[in-house]
């Protein structure tokens, strides 16, 4: 099988260590879940979320076809919930309009403390 960026596959947990867990997928290859595609949250310890043996479903990040190795994630299969600026959770928060960049935020700032100063009198 051809695994590709992005692509939502099913394996099987082979083995874990500190730094991530490892997973069997079909036509022999292999892959591998870091600690940090485990969770939004912080991770201390990988078998809390999967252990050896389990049956998980995870995304394809990046392939090595001649390795026959994935990078893969569980993480990026997880409902973030993001509270947006209006205050709904699940809304995806967005940016102003306008071209933002270092310079034109440092001309902001001094306006935007003042909004705040005035937001929490």
């Amino acid at each position: 099988m051809k695994y590709r960026i992005g692509q939502i596959v099913e394996g099987k947990i082979t083995g874990i260590q500190p730094y991530g867990a490892f997973v069997e997928l079909e036509d022999q290859a292999c892959g591998l879940i870091h600690i940090s595609e485990i969770s939004d949250g912080y991770v201390r310890d990988i078998g809390r979320f999967v252990s050896v043996g389990d049956t998980v479903r995870v995304k394809v990040i990046d392939y090595d076809e001649d390795a026959k190795q994935a990078r893969l994630s569980l993480r990026a299969l997880q409902h973030s919930r993001i509270r947006s600026t209006s205050g709904r959770i699940g809304a995806k928060a967005t940016l102003p309009e306008g071209k933002l960049g270092f310079t034109s935020l440092s001309k902001q700032l001094d306006g935007w403390i003042e909004k705040a100063g005035k937001e929490i009198k």
